[in-house]
C-alpha cells in the first residue's frame, strides 16, 4: 500500500482506520482509542506514525497487537523516458524521407 492509499484509510465517514509503523500497516478501526480515526492528543489514521510512536508514552508492542493489513510501499509515479515519443516520430520521418529519396532516385 502506498502513502496515498494509506491516506484514504483515515477512519472518517465509515472508512477503515489504518496506520503505518516501520513499514507495516495496522488496522486500528475497532480500537476504542481510535474513534473516527483519531487518537488523542493529535494522531490521525491514514498516516505513517513511525516517528510519533518513537516519542509515545507506550511501547511499540501496543501497536503490534493490531491486525496487520499490509506493508508500506513508496509512491512511485509512472514514468516514461523523456523525449522518447519525439525521438520515435523523428525516426519515422527520417526513414520516410530516405525511402522517398530512394524511390525518386531509382
Amino acid at each position: 500500500m502506498t502513502l496515498t492509499e494509506l491516506a484514504s484509510n483515515d477512519g472518517q465517514d465509515g472508512r477503515r482506520a489504518y496506520v503505518a509503523v516501520n513499514g507495516t500497516i495496522y488496522d486500528v478501526t475497532d480500537s476504542p482509542r481510535w474513534q473516527n480515526g483519531l487518537h488523542p492528543p493529535d494522531h490521525k489514521a491514514g498516516q505513517d506514525l513511525t516517528e510519533e510512536l518513537a516519542k509515545a508514552p507506550h511501547v511499540r508492542a501496543v501497536i503490534e497487537r493490531f491486525p496487520v493489513v499490509g506493508t508500506l510501499e513508496a509512491d512511485i509515479p509512472a514514468q516514461t523516458p523523456s523525449g522518447s515519443g519525439k525521438m520515435t516520430i523523428g525516426i519515422i520521418i527520417a526513414v520516410a524521407i530516405i525511402a522517398l529519396v530512394l524511390f525518386l532516385i531509382l
